[in-house]
């Protein structure tokens, strides 16, 4: 673990009290950022998140965030139509972009739809770079990254085995999935562990033996990516379910 890491580990009831976390980390966060500058978040997908967004799009949650503030991007896409039903692009628009007062200028998609997954890569790379006022080579650092597991330890599209784990010199990259036969579009390890804040989410019984693994068990980071989740002077959270949680020999807010 990064010396200057710092790790929080919380459990709860079930999948709302997750969902609740998050959203009470987002608005924490947004507020003392916001009130100096832009707020930059990196949403994910799945059902935990699709809860978590249904909260901040509703009162009283919805009331507490300056929207005008906030710059959204995307951990990881799949590489389909933005209006498809599998796009994570498409989940967030429906269950809080659409619901709340931003403007398109705030809102930093990756473009799935173009035919070739490496362009996407590349086009998102350059957004960053843009959104960002990065120079060559430097990393962005977002105020907050959301992510998930799935039940065999990946998070956003880092997937185990994957080519995409041990990418350094790209921001984002297409990450073939072969288990999959698919392509994904992901941020890369560096840049997900350069935030200043990192959120896992994750609920439900399937994901029991995964978190086991990634939390308490020997490194293995190709087998669990997850593991390679270590901000380098950052705060990481896991905010879990019992069920989630079922595996584990400890339960630690350290």
């Amino acid at each position: 673990m990064p010396e200057h890491q710092r790790t929080h580990i919380e459990v709860f009831d079930d999948l709302g009290g997750v969902a609740r976390a998050g959203a009470e980390l987002f608005i924490e966060l947004s507020q003392a950022v916001a009130a100096s500058g832009s707020f930059t978040v990196a949403l994910s997908g799945g059902s935990t998140p699709k809860a978590l967004n249904a909260l901040l799009s509703a009162p009283p949650y919805r009331d507490q965030v300056d929207w005008s503030r906030i710059q959204f991007f995307w951990g990881d896409d799949r590489h389909v139509a933005p209006d498809d039903a599998e796009s994570n692009y498409r989940m967030a628009r429906e269950t809080l972009l659409s619901q709340v007062p931003v403007d398109e200028s705030q809102i930093h998609r990756i473009h799935t739809e173009l035919s070739d997954p490496n362009a996407a890569a590349t086009q998102y790379e350059d957004e960053l770079y843009t959104a960002f006022s990065l120079a060559s080579g430097e990393l962005p650092q977002f105020d907050l990254i959301f992510l998930g597991m799935g039940p065999d330890g990946h998070t956003a599209s880092l997937f185990p085995h994957t080519a995409a784990l041990d990418v350094t010199d790209h921001l984002v990259v297409a990450n073939y999935v072969p288990k999959l036969d698919t392509y994904r579009l992901t941020l890369t390890v560096p840049v997900i562990n350069n935030a200043a804040v990192v959120a896992f989410l994750a609920a439900g019984a399937d994901k029991a033996a995964a978190l086991a693994q990634v939390l308490e068990g020997p490194p293995n980071p190709d087998e669990y990516p997850s593991q390679r989740i270590a901000p380098t002077d950052g705060d990481l959270y896991w905010f879990v379910d019992r069920a989630a949680a079922a595996q584990l020999s400890k339960h630690i807010d350290s």
